[in-house]
């Protein structure tokens, strides 16, 4: 880990305490490790646990996570009970002390953010529900900002050393950002009121950002599978109230938008939820508008 090989940089006497040594970090999911990349740059390396075609609710620690984030410097997962599944088991298998709970090396982002749909009470028949609210907020570039600021200052706490590269590498990127927000809500003018069907409520905070209309959800509660019962009564709502588009994640099996696709003529559109493998922050913001755009016509 890090501090290991600070040490052994240090007793060569000659090279710099930051010439070789990045901070290892290792993320439950891609957008933290893209955010990660891009304020780190050069002193960070970052990995994630999961990919844009893997539902993070439903995740295995497998013996090759467990071995990534027993090496890890800085754990940064979502929080808010996403990971609830399966972060717990990893953590305690991975007998990492600096990424335990309390600990400068495990952050969550639901905590430096302002979550939606907060709950003060959860059971079993209200589906796949979070208290601490909706954890879906990676597809806000706004809340995006949130987490930047408090994850530009983790990294400085983490390695005080490269204050100066992280603290300009998280300016830019908040400018960077804003200046984009900008932009976007230009092109995204055409989207304000449109009306959607999303497999699981995942979009709210997508939909708060760009002013649109959650018609209806194909899961006939969070988490549960659609049912060709549920589907039905969307399908008559649907003659009386009909949406833009039928919205699902690329981790999602698409047959329930398929299926009222094909009986509504609605278009089912899948989006990323998160970033695609050597795609920025900004590049997945601008592909959702540009998704978007394309059904509202």
């Amino acid at each position: 880990m890090l501090k290991k090989l600070l040490s052994i940089v240090a007793l060569s006497g000659f090279i710099p305490l930051s010439a070789y040594a990045q901070l290892n970090v290792f993320t439950c999911e891609p957008e933290w490790a893209q955010l990660a990349s891009e304020l780190g740059g050069q002193h960070v390396k970052a990995r994630s646990a999961t990919t844009a075609y893997q539902d993070p609710h439903y995740i295995q620690a497998r013996p090759s996570l467990i071995a990534k984030a027993r090496r890890a410097d800085l754990l940064i997962c979502t929080g808010a009970e996403l990971e609830i599944g399966w972060l717990p088991v990893l953590l305690e298998r991975s007998a990492n002390a600096a990424i335990q709970p309390g600990k400068l090396g495990h952050f969550m982002a639901a905590d430096f953010v302002d979550m939606m749909e907060k709950l003060d009470r959860v059971d079993s028949s209200m589906g796949h529900v979070h208290a601490a609210g909706n954890p879906h907020f990676q597809t806000d570039p706004r809340r995006m900002i949130q987490v930047a600021k408090a994850l530009t200052q983790r990294l400085i706490d983490l390695d005080p050393a490269n204050t100066d590269d992280y603290r300009a590498q998280g300016n830019a990127f908040q400018q960077r950002m804003t200046s984009s927000i900008q932009q976007w809500s230009a092109q995204a003018s055409a989207l304000k009121g449109l009306s959607m069907v999303v497999h699981h409520r995942s979009w709210v905070y997508m939909n708060d950002w760009l002013g649109l209309n959650e018609v209806a959800a194909l899961e006939p509660k969070p988490g549960i599978p659609p049912s060709t019962a549920h589907l039905s009564q969307l399908l008559e709502q649907m003659k009386n109230e009909p949406a833009k588009a039928i919205i699902y994640s690329a981790y999602q099996s698409p047959k329930a938008a398929d299926w009222l696709s094909n009986r509504t003529q609605i278009p089912a559109l899948k989006l990323n939820s998160t970033v695609l493998p050597d795609q920025s922050l900004h590049a997945f913001y601008q592909s959702l508008i540009d998704s978007l755009l394309e059904v509202a016509q």
